[in-house]
C-alpha cells in the first residue's frame, strides 16, 4: 500500500584532494554545534528559473532514518521530509509525498506516480540513463574517529604504521587498502565490533562512515569514549558522489526549478538549519 502525505506550507566549500575533503573541522561530540558542508560554488551565480512547477509530488519511503522515518506518533518526517518541504516553499510550489518501498521508486518515477525521488537513489550509470539528476545536496563520507584521549595525536591525513580497525570487505576496508597500504588495518566481521576494538583500545583508530559514526560517537554504545579527527575524506569510487533528488529526463523545468531552490536554501541558512537538527554532531 502506498500513503500520500501534504506536507503543510507556510505559502564550507567541499573540495577533494586525493580523497580528502577540505573542509571545517566537524565537532567531535554531541551538544557542539555541527560544521556545516556546502556543495554549491559561492562564485557561480543562478537566477530564479523563468518557469517554476505549481505542485510537486515527491516519492520517499519511510524506513530511511534519520532522512525519512516515522516517529512514535507514526508522523513521517525527517531530513529529506523537512528538505521537500522546503523546497516548495521556497518555489512556492503546493507540495505532497508519496511513499513507496525503496526497491519501487525508479519504476513509480517512470510510471508517472510521482514528479522526484528524494531517497537517496544512487545516480549509477544505468539510473543515468534513464533519469536526470539535481546538484549533491549532500555526501557521505569516510572518517577516522580516535579515543578522545589520543586525538591530538592525529592530524587526520597521516596514519602510516596505524593500526586501525574496519569492517572485513566494507568499501572503507577497501579504501584504505588502495589509498593508505601503509595502514595496518584490522578487519572485523562486523561494523560494531571494529568500532568496539576502538572503544576498548585494542586499535588506535577506526575508519567508517561518517554519518553512521556521528551518531555512534554521541550514542550511548560508545561509551563517551571517542572522537573525530580533523577531515571527511571523499572518493567517489568507494563512497559514490552524494545524494540527488532524481526526475523523469524530460523533466528540464522540474530539474532546473530543484537545482535553484537547493542553491536558495543553502544561501539563506534553512539548509544549514535542517543539516544540524537531524545531524547534530555532524560528520564534515
Amino acid at each position: 500500500m502506498v500513503t500520500y502525505l501534504v506536507l503543510a506550507l507556510s505559502a564550507l566549500i567541499v573540495n577533494s584532494d586525493e580523497g580528502r575533503a577540505q573542509t571545517a573541522d566537524a565537532p567531535a561530540t554531541a551538544g557542539a554545534t555541527a560544521a556545516v558542508p556546502n556543495f554549491w560554488d559561492p562564485r557561480s551565480l543562478m537566477e530564479r528559473p523563468a518557469q517554476t512547477p505549481d505542485r510537486i509530488q515527491f516519492l520517499a519511503t519511510d524506513d530511511f532514518p534519520p532522512f525519512s522515518f516515522r516517529d512514535r506518533s507514526e508522523r513521517l518526517t525527517g531530513f529529506h521530509v523537512d528538505l521537500a518541504r522546503a523546497l516548495c516553499e521556497e518555489l512556492q510550489s503546493s507540495c505532497s509525498l508519496r511513499v513507496k518501498a525503496f526497491e519501487a521508486l525508479p519504476e513509480a518515477l517512470e510510471a508517472d506516480e510521482g514528479d522526484a525521488v528524494i531517497a537517496g537513489l544512487a545516480k549509477t550509470e544505468e539510473l543515468a540513463r534513464r533519469f536526470r539528476f539535481t546538484d549533491v545536496y549532500l555526501r557521505l563520507p569516510g572518517r577516522f574517529v580516535v579515543r578522545s584521549e589520543d586525538r591530538g595525536r592525529f592530524d587526520g591525513v597521516q596514519f602510516a604504521g596505524t593500526e586501525v580497525s574496519v569492517e572485513r570487505g566494507s568499501r572503507h576496508a577497501a579504501f584504505l587498502k588502495a589509498r593508505m597500504p601503509d595502514v595496518r588495518l584490522k578487519e572485523y566481521d562486523s561494523v560494531s565490533a571494529a568500532r568496539d576494538a576502538l572503544r576498548r583500545g585494542e586499535v588506535a583508530a577506526h575508519f567508517g562512515d561518517g554519518l553512521t559514526l556521528s551518531f555512534w560517537l554521541g550514542g550511548a554504545l560508545s561509551e563517551e569514549c571517542c572522537a573525530f579527527v580533523p577531515g571527511p575524506w571523499l572518493d567517489d569510487r568507494f563512497f559514490g558522489d552524494g545524494l540527488r533528488i532524481a526526475v523523469r529526463t524530460d523533466d528540464a523545468v522540474l530539474l532546473e526549478a530543484l537545482n535553484y531552490g537547493l542553491r536558495r536554501l543553502q544561501e539563506k541558512g534553512i539548509y544549514a538549519e535542517l543539516y544540524r537538527r537531524y545531524f547534530p554532531t555532524g560528520f564534515f
